[in-house]
């Protein structure tokens, strides 16, 4: 496929389809596009059959799953970039296998996936096991933010027992063959539908699919097969993230008994409040307070950024409520589709206190200063922003 299509699109729903609106489609698709579906056609229309099969597989893959459906609606294909795991762009047969073998249990021929790859059913079939997945939370400051960083944690997960090699049998030999299905971890099953005779296979209950029965447990990690370590992993997150966003990284989970897929890494982004800077979406916010002749014959001052400080020009007679803008002194989008600003909110300190030589220079300018005393049209846009920035 040259080019993706909208995952929704693909199955055919709308964005506010239910877990089940996602499996009824794509289970149509699949009985549509299955290769058992595609005999006595060309060779050019079973290829394309078979790319159908997969881009069904892969948007299911997606939506499926509600962190990547989050990514994806925030960010479409961009999102595959913020995490680890990707969205699973590719799929072969064999990953389909392994990841959606088991919906089509009992459905038609499609428990039988292991006859569409040419493995005959049997051991190729087995249902592999998958890891549980973790979740840690990861605080970031707005330096961080705006160039990305690198994070080193120590994380404690379940590892494959080094004494059992995650088998749970004693010294990893003690197994005997699954007596219900033989050692092929699956159960067959022969149904009788419109398309005639067809197999379904079902994951064997006794063994859990591995075609193997412990025949005495390791002392290590009780049978489980697997124990408790701490791992030191190093986390890439890249620029523009934003506070309660996810990162998936593929397989740095738990691991799975018996050798499986381990699970993975969910990455969670804690933002650390700025002590001078806001946050709005990509942009960022400082109140700058100016005193009273600053804001009226104009200078120079310096403002905070996310890297260091930057020196703006005041212009003379800058008003309260006015805002500045340093462009590209904000945050990358995380999509990588530019910069936000730094918006700059001017106020005007007002003291409260006076001395004496004070007092007489705002007095003089009182009395003297009618040029520079407000309209009431002044007056009210002035009281407008004070209100706004002291609400």
């Amino acid at each position: 496929m040259a080019q993706k299509r909208d995952y929704y699109e693909v199955l055919g729903v709308d964005k506010n389809a239910t877990a089940d609106d996602l499996k009824k489609a794509y289970r149509k698709l699949a009985i549509q596009y299955h290769p058992d579906k595609q005999q006595g056609k060309s060779e050019a229309e079973k290829k394309a059959a078979e790319e159908k099969f997969k881009e069904a597989a892969e948007a299911y893959n997606v939506l499926s799953d509600p962190d990547k459906r989050a990514r994806y609606d925030q960010f479409g294909f961009a999102g595959e970039q913020m995490g680890g795991g990707g969205f699973g762009g590719g799929m072969s047969m064999e990953d389909i296998l392994r990841q959606f073998g088991d919906l089509f249990g009992g459905f038609g021929g499609f428990g039988g996936f292991g006859d569409i790859f040419g493995g005959g059913g049997g051991a190729q079939a087995q249902r592999v096991k998958r890891g549980t997945d973790l979740r840690v939370r990861v605080k970031m400051n707005l330096n961080e933010i705006a160039k990305g960083a690198e994070k080193k944690l120590r994380i404690p997960r379940m590892k494959s027992c080094d004494h059992c090699h995650g088998t749970g049998a004693k010294n990893g030999t003690a197994m005997e063959t699954c007596p219900t299905c033989h050692g092929s971890g699956v159960e067959v099953r022969m149904q009788r539908t419109m398309f005639g005779t067809m197999q379904s296979q079902t994951t064997c209950h006794t063994c859990g699919g591995s075609g193997k029965r412990i025949k005495e447990t390791c002392p290590h990690c009780s049978g489980k097969g697997l124990v408790r370590k701490e791992d030191v992993v190093s986390i890439s997150i890249p620029a523009g993230v934003a506070d309660g966003m996810t990162l998936r990284m593929g397989r740095q989970g738990n691991d799975a008994p018996g050798g499986g897929v381990p699970g993975d890494l969910l990455v969670v982004i804690e933002e650390v409040r700025d002590a001078q800077l806001t946050r709005d979406g990509n942009d960022l916010i400082y109140n700058l307070m100016l005193d009273i002749p600053t804001a009226v014959l104009g200078g120079k001052v310096e403002v905070p950024t996310v890297d260091g400080k930057a020196r703006v020009t005041i212009k003379p007679g800058t008003q309260p409520g006015s805002i500045l803008r340093l462009r590209g002194k904000g945050l990358p989008s995380p999509e990588r589709y530019g910069t936000g600003d730094l918006l700059i909110n001017v106020m005007v300190y007002m003291p409260e206190k006076l001395n004496e030589k004070e007092k007489e220079a705002f007095t003089t300018l009182q009395t003297t200063g009618e040029h520079i005393k407000p309209s009431d049209n002044d007056k009210s846009r002035i009281f407008s922003r004070l209100r706004h920035i002291f609400d």
